[in-house]
């Protein structure tokens, strides 16, 4: 297993991690197969969509809090029960197909970090399964 570590400055925040997750890919030598990200925090999650167009994180933020907004009726005492809602909704998971050592994201693809109750120091924990160069199995 490979962890990568996510500063996150804001509170609510979406941050791109296609090119990390890419570049430990490539590190980790899988060139066809499987990777799994996963997300081990209860108050951020993981999302795959279109990266192409910055607006779309901010919709995302935008639409989330439309659909979960702080509410004074919350019981949890921490104060941050949006946060675990919206986790709930973005999920703890994803996996992604890899062919020719390459994310299979589709063309306007990407991998975000969504976080929900920052800023804090997160991780993103990445796992591969497949084979190598050679063909040999590989998983990590």
């Amino acid at each position: 297993m490979i962890t990568l570590e996510v500063r996150t400055n804001s509170r609510e925040e979406i941050v791109d991690l296609t090119d990390q997750v890419g570049a430990a890919l490539s590190r980790a030598g899988l060139v066809e197969g499987l990777c799994h990200l996963f997300v081990p925090h209860t108050t951020a999650g993981i999302a795959i969509h279109e990266n192409a167009d910055p607006d779309v994180k901010r919709d995302i933020l935008m639409a989330l809090d439309k659909l979960v907004p702080d509410d004074p009726a919350f019981r949890h005492a921490e104060g941050n029960s949006a946060a675990h809602i919206k986790s709930i909704l973005s999920g703890a998971s994803a996996s992604l197909p890899v062919s020719g050592g390459r994310l299979e994201l589709g063309t306007w693809g990407g991998i975000y970090f969504c976080e929900f109750d920052g800023p804090r120091r997160r991780k993103l924990h990445l796992s591969f399964a497949g084979t190598d160069q050679g063909g040999e199995p590989l998983f990590l």
